[in-house]
């Protein structure tokens, strides 16, 4: 049975067969069972690690252990407010550290701040206080390829940005692409600051 630990463009955990490219962490977040808990994190710097150890084989949800969770590509997972780790992913980090900076001039950090302040920042950006999806309206054209979005009639139906079209997000890939209106507004699900980095330079890998 496939357990609940994959991980949506809006940051719900679900349960599917589906593989995905890419780890991450929130904390532990199952029981000694291997069973989910009510809480979704226990610390805010939420990363993506790769798949490939260099060490034994994890076993999944072992007792003690963090709470290992899966993400379709790195676009999915910047969506739902995961940045890439310091250790495994050190090429990435320093590219989506410098983006986030050369991109967020007014956030007050500058290249003495450090990632865990960063992280603060992007952790208001993900949840509300009620644990609520963090979300802002924008129009089409005015985001960039790789940041992930739903339109108004479909608010449940995450949509990459990517080459001029919409790609509809599924588990286990992306359907069929649509094309939209570049006026149209649509409901951003990857953080601003996040998509700020992006737009700055930082290029997230994507199942397509």
């Amino acid at each position: 049975m496939p357990r609940q630990n994959r991980v949506t463009p809006f940051g719900e955990l679900i349960a599917t067969a589906a593989r995905g490219a890419l780890m991450g962490n929130r904390g532990i977040l199952h029981d000694e069972q291997g069973n989910l808990k009510d809480r979704r994190w226990t610390h805010q710097n939420w990363v993506t690690c790769t798949l490939d150890t260099k060490g034994p084989k994890r076993s999944l949800m072992a007792p003690g252990n963090y709470t290992e969770l899966f993400f379709l590509d790195e676009a999915t997972a910047l969506a739902s407010g995961h940045r890439p780790c310091w250790e495994c992913r050190r090429e990435n980090f320093l590219h989506f550290r410098e983006a986030w900076l050369s991109g967020n001039p007014d956030s007050g950090c500058d290249d003495t701040t450090s990632m865990s302040a960063i992280d603060r920042i992007i952790h208001g950006e993900r949840v509300t206080p009620t644990r609520d999806k963090v979300t802002y309206s924008s129009l089409l054209a005015s985001l960039p390829d790789g940041v992930i979005a739903s339109l108004p009639e479909r608010p449940t139906e995450p949509l990459l940005i990517w080459k001029g079209f919409l790609h509809p997000w599924q588990p286990e890939g992306y359907g069929k692409p649509i094309e939209v209106p570049l006026d149209q507004t649509v409901t951003v699900l990857t953080p601003y600051s996040i998509v700020s980095a992006i737009a700055a330079g930082y290029r997230p890998s994507v199942a397509l």
